[in-house]
């Protein structure tokens, strides 16, 4: 299966982090087929004097989506994230499940597509990148589409 992972963070060295996710995904989680370029971009649902980087990958995987979430997780961890905040806030690294291919899972703890992409341009700009036209299960539009919502609406 073929997973899309959103990558971002606005503390450290933000680069150098999301170029040691990549390593680390390869590592535990699969092969990375494809990464978007960098994104920069502004804080999200808080303000922050820092911008945030974003990429999105592409990783092939035989773990099922439980397990490719904890492994996310760990990689968080590893990489020195914190979870002081519950919502948006400032991070080191934030590692989101956005699509597993057709696969639509809503579940306590998973839930993919992820439920705010469509919403997100930090998220979908990257995305584009790699997927511009893969169509969201649920919302069978696709990525391109959503993301020129979501810049018409600004």
């Amino acid at each position: 299966m073929e997973v899309i992972l959103a990558l971002g963070g606005n503390r450290g060295d933000v680069g150098d982090t999301l170029n040691r996710v990549e390593v680390l995904l390869a590592e535990r989680v699969g092969t990375v087929l494809a990464r978007s370029r960098d994104h920069v971009t502004a804080p999200d649902g808080f303000s922050d004097d820092q911008l945030f980087l974003n990429r999105a990958v592409r990783v092939r995987t035989s773990l099922d989506l439980h397990a490719v979430l904890a492994e996310c997780s760990a990689i968080e961890t590893a990489l020195g994230r914190t979870r002081e905040h519950q919502g948006p806030g400032p991070r080191t690294v934030d590692i989101d499940l956005v699509l597993a291919g057709e696969h639509i899972v809503d579940e306590p703890g998973l839930t993919v597509p992820h439920p705010r992409m469509h919403l997100r341009y930090f998220v979908l700009s990257p995305v584009g990148d790699i997927a511009p036209d893969h169509v969201h299960p649920l919302l069978q539009r696709t990525v391109l589409d959503l993301l020129n919502d979501v810049k018409q609406r600004g």
